[in-house]
C-alpha cells in the first residue's frame, strides 16, 4: 500500500478507534434517558430514574425551584437505587419499569447493541491481522464490519427512542417528561464514527483504479 493511503488508513481506525470506545461507554453505562414524574407538592420529595440498556436507577430527590412540575434535575443529591431489569435477572427488583416499559424494546436494543459489540471485535481483528501479516486486503471486511456494527448501535438507539416516546406516551406510567442523557449521546457519536469510518476505510483499502485509457488494473501495486 502506498505511504499515503497508509497514513489515510491509520487516520480512519483512529476515528473507528474512537467509535468502539464510544460504543463501549453507550453499552455499559445507564444514562441513556432521564425519566421525571409529575410533582403534587413542591415541597414534597419525589423519584426521577435513569436507565440504559441493562439497568434503571432511580433517585429520591427534593425538586427544585423550577416552574414545571416535573421532579429533576436528576443532578440534584438523594437516595440512589439501582437494579437491572427484571428480564435480564430475575432475582433484582424493578417494579417501577414493570408496566411503563415494553419488555420487548428493551430486549431488542441490548441485543442489537451486543451483535454491534461482536461486529467491532471481529472487525478489530482483521484490522490487526493486517497489519501484522502485511495483508492490505483484510481491512475491507473489517470496515464492513465497522460499519455494520455502527448500522446496530443505530438500530439500537432509535429502539430505545421508540420504547421511551411510547413510555411516556402511555396513560399507564408516571413519567411526564423526560430526556436523553450522555450515554444516548456517546452512542449517536459512535454510530457516526463507526459508519462514516468503516465506509471510508472501504474506500481507502479498495485496489486503485487505471487513471488513463491505457492503463489497466494488472498494472496496479500488487497486493501482499
Amino acid at each position: 500500500m502506498p505511504q499515503t493511503e497508509a497514513l489515510k488508513v491509520r487516520l480512519t481506525l483512529l476515528c473507528v478507534l474512537a467509535g468502539i470506545v464510544l460504543a463501549l461507554v453507550a453499552v455499559v453505562t445507564d444514562h441513556w434517558a432521564v425519566l421525571s414524574p409529575h410533582v403534587e407538592h413542591r415541597n414534597a420529595s419525589c423519584q426521577a430514574a435513569h436507565f440504559g440498556l441493562w439497568r434503571i436507577c432511580t433517585k429520591r430527590i427534593v425538586p427544585g425551584d423550577g416552574r414545571d412540575r416535573s421532579c429533576g434535575p436528576i443532578t440534584l443529591p438523594g437516595e440512589k437505587n439501582c437494579s437491572y431489569f427484571r428480564h435480564f435477572n430475575p432475582g433484582e427488583s424493578s417494579e417501577i419499569f414493570e408496566v411503563t416499559t415494553q419488555k420487548e424494546y428493551s430486549i431488542s436494543a441490548a441485543a442489537i447493541a451486543i451483535f454491534s459489540l461482536g461486529f467491532v471485535i471481529v472487525g478489530t481483528a482483521c484490522a490487526l491481522l493486517s497489519f501484522r501479516k502485511k495483508r492490505d486486503y483484510l481491512l475491507r471486511p473489517a470496515a464492513m464490519f465497522f460499519a455494520f456494527a455502527g448500522l446496530c448501535i443505530f438500530v439500537s438507539v432509535e429502539v430505545t427512542r421508540q420504547s421511551v416516546k411510547r413510555m411516556v406516551d402511555s396513560e399507564d406510567t408516571a413519567w411526564i417528561k423526560y430526556y436523553y442523557s450522555w450515554s444516548f449521546a456517546c452512542a449517536c457519536a459512535a454510530f457516526v464514527l463507526l459508519f462514516l469510518g468503516g465506509l471510508a476505510l472501504l474506500l481507502f483499502s479498495l485496489p486503485r483504479m487505471p487513471q488513463n485509457p491505457w492503463e489497466s488494473c494488472m498494472d496496479a501495486e500488487p497486493e501482499h
